[in-house]
């Protein structure tokens, strides 16, 4: 379906139904009101994708497209549409310093968080296939959960504490950065059989994940618990399902893992 954003330009994504990343871009443009129209890439098939001539780089989703301008890398296109399309709901804050906060949390879920996340996701896959142990899915799960304390953690004591999302009372840039990609915890837990994000542990985190949920800008956009449960399931007893087909936390999935250089 082709849209337009106010002024009547075009605006389109090319994105990957399981992609968080491609995800953060969908629920932004939502939230913002602006209309555009979603292309989905087949990532097993780049040659003959649109990757290549709108993100010849990195050749990777989510790309956005506004004037005919392609513009790569979630945590870029967010702040590009929220300093695009002004007058709608705002996903940074006004303050320096929470801009500040915003964008050093962003890395810190792209750089610690999600990988984490990934690797538990890849320990279950190798030992599926007899190359782990259950000995590297529980390391892996430690890291993870030690990543979730230290953001339950600044939910409770830091500049955030207090507040029903990131944002305040309505979502902003960080939820859709750490919230996009929390989904596949739930998921893991099912394949896994294991408990990694309960009300007890992280009650702060658990409360606020609840609550992104039932926005519907983020029920239109993240992928029903059994598409996720299915793919999971047939990567994990699977695992030499090519990952480039379909999506997996193992990399969350087809964005430049540490865009470190993008955040600052």
């Amino acid at each position: 379906m082709g849209s337009c954003d106010g002024e009547g330009e075009v605006v389109k994504l090319l994105g990957s139904w399981g992609s968080s990343y491609t995800q953060r871009v969908q629920v932004a443009l939502k939230l913002k009101g602006v209309e555009f129209e979603y292309v989905e890439e087949d990532l097993s098939n780049k040659s003959s994708s649109l990757l290549l001539l709108y993100n010849p780089v990195y050749k990777k989703v989510p790309v956005l497209l506004h004037r005919q301008n392609p513009l790569a890398e979630s945590i870029v296109i967010l702040q590009y549409i929220d300093e695009t399309w002004t007058q709608t709901y705002p996903l940074m804050p006004l303050d320096p310093y929470e801009r500040a906060l915003v964008r050093f949390w962003s890395h810190f879920s792209d750089d610690k968080l999600g990988p984490s996340v990934g690797s538990v996701f890849q320990s279950m896959a190798s030992l599926a296939t007899g190359e782990g142990d259950q000995g590297v899915v529980g390391a892996a799960v430690e890291e993870m959960r030690k990543n979730l304390r230290i953001v339950e953690e600044e939910m409770e004591k830091g500049w955030f504490r207090g507040r029903r999302f990131f944002g305040g009372d309505s979502v902003g840039m960080l939820d859709l950065v750490i919230g996009c990609g929390s989904h596949w915890i739930w998921a893991l837990e099912e394949v896994a059989g294991l408990s990694l994000v309960d009300d007890t542990t992280f009650p702060r985190f658990h409360s606020w994940l609840r609550d992104l949920e039932q926005l519907p800008e983020f029920t239109q956009t993240i992928p029903p618990a059994d598409q996720l449960l299915n793919m999971l399931r047939g990567q994990t007893q699977n695992p030499s399902h090519s990952p480039s087909a379909s999506p997996s936390p193992s990399s969350t999935t087809d964005e430049q893992p540490r865009p470190v250089n993008l955040l600052n």
